[in-house]
C-alpha cells in the first residue's frame, strides 16, 4: 500500500503586491513579443505605487505615484506577484528603511535600477521575485562581452 503525502500550502499573506510594468520606448510594441523590451517599474501595495529613479543627490531615490500612472512611461501591464501581511504603516516604515539604500545618485542602468529595487521589494514583502523577463536587457548588459 502506497502512502500519499499532500502538501499543505503555505499561508500567504491577504494584502495583494503588484508589479506595475511601463514601456520606456515604443519599439517595446514589437521588442515585447520577442522577450525583449525596456522597462521601468513599481510596486502597488495598500493602493500606492512605490519605485525608484535616478536624480543626481544622494537622497532617496524612491518616489510613491499613483498606481499604473507613473508619469513619463506608457503603462502596459500589472502583475500579482503575491500577497503580504504586512500592513500600510509596517510598509511606510519598510520603505523609509529602503530610502537610505536607494539614493538617486545610486542609480545605474545596469546593476542598480528600478527593476533591481522591484524586485528587492517584492522578495522583502512577498518572498517571490519579479518575473526576469522585466530585467532582462540590464541582465545582458552585465554579461563580459570577449
Amino acid at each position: 500500500m502506497l502512502c500519499r503525502i499532500i502538501a499543505r500550502k503555505k499561508k500567504t499573506g491577504t494584502v495583494p503586491v503588484y508589479l506595475n510594468v511601463y514601456d520606456l520606448t515604443p519599439i517595446n510594441g514589437y521588442a515585447y513579443w520577442v522577450g525583449l523590451g525596456v522597462y521601468h517599474s513599481g510596486v502597488q501595495v495598500h493602493g500606492v505605487e512605490y519605485a525608484f529613479g535616478a536624480h543626481e543627490h544622494s537622497t532617496t531615490g524612491i518616489f510613491e505615484v499613483e498606481p499604473r500612472k507613473c508619469p513619463g512611461f506608457t503603462f502596459r501591464k500589472s502583475i500579482l506577484i503575491g500577497r503580504t501581511d504586512f500592513g500600510l504603516r509596517e510598509v511606510r516604515s519598510f520603505i523609509e528603511k529602503l530610502a537610505t539604500e536607494y539614493t538617486g545618485n545610486s542609480y545605474n542602468l545596469i546593476t542598480r535600477n528600478c527593476n533591481h529595487f522591484c524586485n528587492d521589494l517584492c522578495l522583502r514583502l512577498t518572498s517571490k521575485p519579479i518575473p526576469s523577463w522585466v530585467n532582462r536587457l540590464a541582465r545582458l548588459g552585465t554579461i563580459p562581452y570577449f
